[in-house]
C-alpha cells in the first residue's frame, strides 16, 4: 500500500500558511471544457460529470427533497425531445419556467441579461448544440470573486416519471440552454438547494462581474428617475422585490409550486426584472411609468397602468398603441411613485460605475484585493464594540488621485468601494452571511511612497490613528450580505479603507474592489511590527517580499540568486543545506534575535515538509516553509512577553491559542516536555518544530478520516506515523 506521507501528498497541499483550522473558501473544480469534448468524441461515448453526478446528492439535503417525486429519473435532451434545441437565438424574451427551486432571483437577474445580447454571449457560450460535435457536455461561464470561471456539466438532467423537468424549464419544450445554465449554476454553489435562498444582486454580479447599487426605495433619493434613466442608457442590470405582505395562495401548474399573490396582482416577495422606463405625456401632465416582468412570464399588476388600466386612455392613440400590450406576459407598467410604494428596494448593477458621477463613457480604473479575517490576528470586528481591536483589521492604502481631463472641478472624485466576503463551504446556503463593512478614513500624513519610505508607510495605522479621527463614512453600515457597496466623492487625497466584520474575532475570506477615474491601492502589512528584513548573502531583503511578491519561475529565479552558495551544486535542499540556511539569517528588526537550529530539527522539519520522499526540499516546498517560519515568528514575538527568547507554559498555551489550533492542556504539557528544556521552556526553534507537526498531524487525519472521528490505519501507515510525531 501506499506510503503514509505520500498519501498526504496526493490528497491535499500542505497547511496553509500558519493555519490549519481557518476555513479557506473553497474554490470550485475546474475542468477543461475542449479537451473532455474532444476526448468524449474521439472515444465515442457521452460526457459523464462525476464531479456533480445524476443522483440526490446534487440536488440537496433539505427542505427540496420533500418537493421531488418518487420516481425521480436524470436524463439527456435526446430522451426528452425528438429535436432538442439548445438556445433559440430568434427568441426575444426570456421564456422560461420556474421549477421546484424557488430561485426566482436567479430568473430575475437572467432575464435582465436577455437584454444584452454580448454579456448573454459571454455567459452562455452559443458555440453549443445537439447536433454538431454533440457529447452530451456543456459549459458557462461566471464571475466568481474576481475572476472568470468555467463551469462544465453533463446534460443530464432530473425529470419525473412523465419526462418533465423537474426544475427550470423553457416555454418551448425542445429548448434546453436554461435548464443546463441552471446546473452549471448549482454546482457551482454546491447542489440545486442551495439556490433556493438569494438576491437578484448576487446573480446580476456573477453573470456580470459588475458593482451593485442598491437603492432603498422607501428611501429613495429626489432624483430616482435621473438614476434610472441614466441605468438605462448605460447598459446597467435592473432587478428589484417587492414586499413580502398579506398574499393568498394560488397554486401554479406550470411552476409545480404554491405561489404568493396579493391583491394587487404582485407576488409577495418575489424578485422582477425592470425591463425598461418610459415619460409620457397624460391630459393631466407628463408622468413616469417603469416597465417591469415577472420571470415566471405570467401574473401581473393589476393596478394603475396595467394591461387593463383605464390610464391608457388619457393617452394619445399612438403611445397607448406603442406601449400598451394586453397578454399575460409577465411583462407590465406602472408609475414610479407606485413602483417605490408596493417594492421594497431597487437592485442597479453597473457594467462600468459611472451611473452615479453623470461621467458616462469615460474610462475607470480597477483594483482588486484579496485579504481574509483570521481570529487572534487580523479578526478585529467594527468600532462599534469598543474592544481596542479595531486596528488589527486588514488596512488598504488608497490614493485617489485628480483627473486632468475631467470637465467637473477637480475638487472631489467618484469613487465605488466594494467588499464582498466569500463563503467558507463548498455549498452557498450552509452558512449564513456574516455582518460585513467598512471603514473610510482621510490621512494626510501619508504621502504617496518612495522605496526609501518603504518600512514607515507599509505599517499599519496604530489603535491611537482611530481613536484620534472619524471615518469619512460616519455612520457605517454593515449588513448581513455577500457585497456591500457604496458610492465616495472624495477629494483627491490619501485614505485608508479598513473593512471589518460585525463583531470580533469573526474569520472569513473576503475580495475588496474599488473603481474610480484615476487611483492607486495596495495593502498595509498585517501587523504593525511584522516587516521583517532578512540579511542574506550581505544584504537586507524584505521577508515580505519573498513571500507575496515572487511567485512561480520568479520566486525560483529571485531565491537561486540571493541563495546561490548553497544552490550551487544542487536545485534541493538537504538538511544541512537547511540548518546554514536558517541559521544563516539575520533580523534586522529584532538584532538580538538568531535563529538556532540544530541538526536533528532540520532533519526533522525535512520529514514533515519533504512529502516526495526524496530527502530534500525544493524551493518551493521551502516556501512553504518561509511563510510558516514568518508567521510562527509574528506569534512567538508577541507571546514572549519578557523578550527572554522562549516561551513558558502560560506563554505557549497563548500561543498555541494564538495560531487558530485547539489543543487540550494535557496536549501541550505533554508537547511542552517533548520539546521543551528541563524548565518547559520552549526556544523559537522547538516551537517551530513542535507547530510543524501538530498541523501536518492535524492535516493528515482530516485527509484520511471518514468521518471526522477517526482514522483506519494499515500496518505500513502506522509504521510510518514515528516520522510525523
Amino acid at each position: 500500500s501506499m506510503p503514509f506521507l505520500l498519501c498526504l501528498k496526493k490528497k491535499k497541499s500542505p497547511v496553509p500558511l500558519g493555519r490549519s483550522i481557518f476555513q479557506k473558501h473553497t474554490p470550485p473544480i475546474q475542468q477543461n471544457y475542449q479537451a473532455l469534448l474532444e476526448s468524449c468524441l474521439k472515444n465515442k461515448h457521452l460526457f459523464t460529470d462525476d464531479t456533480f453526478p445524476a443522483h440526490i446528492s446534487s440536488i440537496g439535503t433539505g427542505a427540496l427533497l420533500k418537493k421531488l417525486p418518487q420516481n425521480l429519473q436524470w436524463k439527456r435532451p435526446h430522451a426528452l425531445h425528438k429535436n432538442p434545441v439548445f438556445y433559440a437565438a430568434n427568441r426575444k424574451q426570456l421564456d422560461l419556467c420556474q421549477g421546484l427551486v424557488e430561485n426566482c432571483w436567479f430568473l430575475a437577474a437572467l432575464e435582465a441579461l436577455t437584454f444584452h445580447q454580448d454579456i448573454l454571449a459571454a455567459v452562455v457560450p452559443q458555440n453549443q448544440s445537439f447536433e454538431r460535435k454533440y457529447a452530451g457536455i456543456f459549459h458557462f461561464r461566471f464571475w466568481h470573486f474576481g475572476e472568470w470561471i468555467d463551469v462544465v456539466v453533463d446534460d443530464q438532467l432530473p425529470v419525473n416519471e412523465a419526462g418533465e423537468l423537474l426544475f427550470v424549464s423553457s416555454v418551448y419544450k425542445n429548448v434546453f440552454w436554461g435548464a443546463l445554465l441552471e446546473k452549471a449554476y448549482a454546482k457551482l454553489y454546491g447542489s440545486y438547494e442551495d439556490l433556493q435562498i438569494g438576491q437578484v444582486s448576487e446573480a446580476l454580479v456573477d453573470f456580470t462581474g459588475g458593482v451593485n447599487t442598491r437603492i432603498k426605495l422607501a428611501e429613495a433619493p429626489p432624483d430616482l428617475w435621473d438614476i434610472l434613466t441614466r441605468a438605462t442608457y448605460s447598459r446597467s442590470l435592473m432587478g428589484c422585490q417587492t414586499h413580502l405582505g398579506v398574499y393568498f395562495p394560488i397554486v401554479s401548474l406550470s411552476c409545480m409550486q404554491t405561489t404568493k399573490v396579493l391583491k394587487n396582482g404582485l407576488v409577495a416577495g418575489h424578485a422582477y426584472t425592470v425591463t425598461g422606463i418610459r415619460k409620457v405625456t397624460c391630459q393631466y401632465g407628463p408622468e413616469n411609468l417603469v416597465r417591469l416582468r415577472n420571470p415566471w412570464g405570467k401574473i401581473e399588476w393589476k393596478g394603475d397602468w396595467s394591461d387593463s388600466s383605464y390610464k391608457w386612455e388619457l393617452l394619445s392613440p399612438k403611445e397607448k398603441i406603442l406601449l400598451r400590450k394586453k397578454k399575460e406576459d409577465g411583462e407590465f407598467w406602472m408609475s414610479l411613485r407606485d413602483f417605490k410604494i408596493h417594492f421594497v428596494d431597487l437592485v442597479i448593477c453597473k457594467l462600468t460605475p459611472d451611473l452615479m458621477s453623470q461621467e458616462d463613457g469615460k474610462k475607470w480604473m480597477y483594483s482588486l484585493k484579496s485579504g481574509r479575517w483570521v481570529k487572534g490576528s487580523t479578526a478585529g470586528g467594527s468600532l462599534g464594540f469598543c474592544n481596542g481591536n479595531f486596528w488589527m483589521n486588514p488596512q488598504y492604502w488608497l490614493h485617489v488621485l485628480p483627473v486632468e481631463d475631467s470637465k467637473k472641478s477637480p475638487s472631489t472624485c467618484n469613487v465605488v468601494i466594494s467588499l464582498m466576503q466569500k463563503h467558507s463551504s463548498k455549498h452557498r446556503n450552509r452558512a449564513p452571511h456574516l455582518f460585513i463593512g467598512f471603514s473610510l478614513y482621510k490621512n494626510t500624513i501619508l504621502l504617496p511612497f518612495s522605496p526609501e519610505q518603504y518600512q514607515e508607510s507599509n505599517r499599519k495605522l496604530p489603535p491611537r490613528f482611530f481613536t484620534r479621527h472619524q471615518p469619512v463614512n460616519k455612520h457605517q453600515v454593515f449588513l448581513d450580505e455577500r457585497e456591500v457597496t457604496h458610492d465616495f466623492h472624495l477629494e483627491p487625497c490619501v485614505y485608508v479603507i479598513v473593512p471589518s466584520t460585525l463583531e470580533p474575532q469573526q474569520e472569513s475570506e473576503f475580495i475588496l474592489r474599488v473603481f474610480s477615474r484615476k487611483h492607486i491601492l495596495r495593502i498595509f502589512n498585517n501587523l504593525v511590527d511584522n516587516i521583517f528584513l532578512v540579511q542574506v548573502n550581505g544584504f537586507f531583503i524584505s521577508s515580505k517580499e519573498i513571500v507575496d511578491r515572487y511567485e512561480g519561475k520568479i520566486w525560483e529565479d529571485f531565491f537561486t540568486k540571493h541563495f546561490e552558495q548553497v544552490m550551487a551544486c544542487n536545485p534541493e535542499i538537504n538538511a544541512v543545506q537547511l540548518q546554514r540556511i536558517l541559521n544563516n539569517i539575520c533580523w534586522r528588526n529584532f538584532q538580538s534575535f538568531r535563529l538556532n537550529f540544530s541538526l536533528d530539527s532540520c532533519q526533522g522539519i525535512l520529514a514533515l515538509l519533504d512529502l516526495n520522499a526524496t530527502g530534500t526540499l525544493s524551493i518551493q516546498e521551502f516556501r512553504v516553509l518561509w511563510k510558516r517560519l514568518l508567521f510562527y515568528l509574528e506569534v512567538f514575538q508577541k507571546r514572549d512577553t519578557n523578550r527572554s527568547g522562549k516561551l513558558d507554559l502560560v506563554e505557549l498555551h497563548a500561543a498555541v491559542q494564538e495560531t487558530g489550533i485547539s489543543l487540550s492542556n494535557e496536549v501541550c504539557n505533554l508537547m511542552a516536555i517533548r520539546y521543551g528544556d528541563p524548565d518547559l521552556q520552549i526556544s523559537f526553534e522547538s516551537f517551530v518544530c513542535f507547530m510543524l507537526r501538530v498541523e501536518i498531524m492535524g492535516e493528515a487525519f482530516r485527509n484520511l478520516t471518514q468521518d471526522g472521528k477517526g482514522i483506519y490505519l494499515r500496518e505500513s501507515e502506522v509504521k510510518a506515523i514515528p516520522w510525523l510525531s
